[in-house]
């Protein structure tokens, strides 16, 4: 595993509040595959509030991922919907987990808002 994973699950808790609503309970565990090696996380959640560790355990959804694939997707460089609908990665149990959980991934780089790009395009004409 690399260190930019190990910090991405080190930072969730505090991530938790801004990213989290009230859709997502439950646990989520992550399978993150190297070679013949796999580690395992298991992600609590709950509305505003994250608890990860480094364990397998019973859980409501399992998400398997390369953890090639996973360095991309902490960095903005791949989409964890679109990975799964590739078969890059697989997924099982409660989807809303999975929908919430992807939102502590980074935009792509060079992504701006919408909204800001209207408004700039409004100020360019006035």
């Amino acid at each position: 595993m690399t260190e930019a994973t190990e910090r991405f699950f080190e930072s969730l808790p505090t991530r938790a509040p801004a990213i989290l609503g009230g859709l997502a309970v439950g646990t989520l565990q992550i399978d993150l595959g190297t070679d013949h090696r796999t580690e395992h996380w298991l992600v609590r959640m709950r509305p505003g509030a994250v608890q990860s560790s480094r364990e397998r355990g019973p859980a409501d959804a399992i998400w398997y991922s390369s953890s090639a694939l996973f360095d991309r997707l902490i960095s903005g460089e791949a989409q964890g919907i679109s990975a799964v609908l590739r078969n890059e990665s697989t997924f099982s149990g409660d989807v809303v987990l999975f929908l919430a959980f992807r939102r502590f991934f980074p935009d792509p780089p060079g992504t701006r808002d919408p909204r800001e790009v209207a408004r700039e395009a409004v100020g360019r004409r006035a």
